[in-house]
């Protein structure tokens, strides 16, 4: 069980990323059962400017790109620059998602370490 004074920014799942149970979420603030959100996803995208949730004084909304900015746009671009650059000399990139592919690419003979 969450705490009152407990904040949350609700995981969207991944493959659709939307945000799940709306409806208990909204409960779940107006009871005070959890003291706020951060939002960036929800059920219907756009979302609809009557949602409840966008009403309440304790949730916090912002575009699903709410953590971009200036100086995150160039270290993504920097860190991407990086990871292709180990690419393109055999190497394997220090921030893999997938780590399952490393042997294919190996055996495939795509990458030398």
């Amino acid at each position: 069980m969450t705490a009152p004074s407990s904040l949350t920014q609700p995981v969207a799942q991944a493959k659709a990323a939307h945000l799940r149970r709306e409806a208990a979420l909204t409960r779940a603030l107006q009871g005070g059962w959890i003291a706020g959100a951060g939002l960036d996803v929800f059920e219907q995208e756009p979302t609809d400017p009557a949602n409840p949730l966008l009403r309440l004084e304790n949730v916090i909304a912002t575009p699903h790109a709410g953590g971009e900015s200036t100086e995150s746009a160039a270290l993504s671009a920097r860190v991407a620059s990086r990871q292709a650059a180990a690419v393109l000399r055999g190497e394997w990139p220090n921030r893999v998602v997938n780590p399952g592919v490393y042997g294919r690419l190996r055996a495939d003979g795509k990458l030398s370490r």
